[in-house]
């Protein structure tokens, strides 16, 4: 980018990619809990760089419908198989955590769970539902699957009123058939149309996605990437580093610097994004209330959010 630092080829890591190892009280207490209630956590499975902070914060990101995942994606940790059975009393233990965590905003993501005629919809309302039940002081973001082939998945999911719903695009439309192998870049555009379409004038939920550098997509292709997204309505974009888990996992094309990050999202913002994190380490649940309070708070200094039929045409 001409505005920023030259690029960081891939190889060692720089140094701004280093992580401070905190495995104090805070830590150790939201790891044994997780443990007792046999929850599973994004933070793990996906092998999160902000683990340490975040746990150290007293937050997490659960995942539910199980630790196995039916697709194998080329940039992801989670394990790829035959998923087991749904855990019907996940909702419950999920809903305790959170009320013992004393959380004000908890996310909550899913394995894609291809196995399922309903793609995990009905659990992730169940999940919504009991979590607010138990925690009416806490906001709920989920972060779904595409929930490939199944009809009107969010009829189902958004009722139970979470305040952020959340899909991650991961990458520009070029690279998807190297790195999310199973799913298509309009499909995904689509869940979040959809969002926007059933909620039409309301607030509620706010519509987020994220996306991945450094798996050798162009700059052309992000801020086209950018403007697709921003065109179909969608509020919050999370832009971080492409970390490779294993050598199993695709490669790192290259490490762009902090302030390629920087120029990056003032090039979001132009487009009309509510609010738009974006760094190295940033990760869709990463400060995932601070995305939400800022977007909220853009919203109301801009006055009532038009229908979104006209924003996903």
């Amino acid at each position: 980018m001409s505005d920023c630092a030259a690029p960081v080829p891939s190889g060692p890591k720089p140094p701004w990619l280093r992580i401070r190892l905190d495995t104090g009280s805070n830590y150790r207490m939201v790891r044994g809990m997780i443990e007792g209630l046999k929850l599973h956590t994004v933070c793990q499975e996906a092998r999160c760089p902000n683990i340490y902070e975040c746990w150290g914060d007293r937050t997490a990101t659960f995942m539910i419908l199980g630790d196995v995942c039916t697709r194998r994606c080329g940039f992801c940790a989670v394990a790829t198989g035959r998923p087991r059975a749904v855990d019907p009393e996940e909702p419950e233990r999920l809903a305790e955590a959170i009320e013992h965590l004393a959380l004000e905003h908890a996310v909550i993501t899913m394995v894609d769970r291809d196995d399922l005629p309903d793609g995990g919809a009905a659990h992730v309302a169940a999940v919504i539902h009991a979590a607010r039940r138990r925690n009416p002081g806490c906001g709920v973001e989920i972060l779904t699957s595409d929930f490939r082939g199944v009809p009107r998945p969010l009829d189902v999911i958004l009722p139970e009123g979470p305040v952020t719903f959340s899909h991650n695009v991961e990458t520009v439309p070029r690279l998807y058939p190297t790195v999310r192998q199973g799913s298509t870049f309009g499909r995904s555009l689509g869940l979040l149309r959809d969002a926007l379409l059933w909620r039409r004038s309301a607030q509620r939920p706010l519509v987020k996605t994220g996306l991945m550098v450094g798996l050798g997509e162009t700059r052309d292709e992000l801020l086209e990437t950018f403007s697709r997204l921003a065109g179909a309505g969608v509020e919050i974009l999370t832009l971080g580093q492409y970390l490779r888990p294993s050598l199993a996992h695709l490669p790192v094309a290259r490490y762009y610097h902090p302030d390629e990050f920087r120029a990056l999202r003032v090039e979001a913002l132009r487009l009309g994004f509510r609010h738009v994190e974006a760094g190295p380490l940033v990760r869709s649940s990463y400060h995932a209330r601070r995305h939400t309070e800022s977007a909220v708070s853009s919203v109301q200094a801009a006055g009532p959010v038009l229908d979104s039929t006209a924003a996903a045409t």
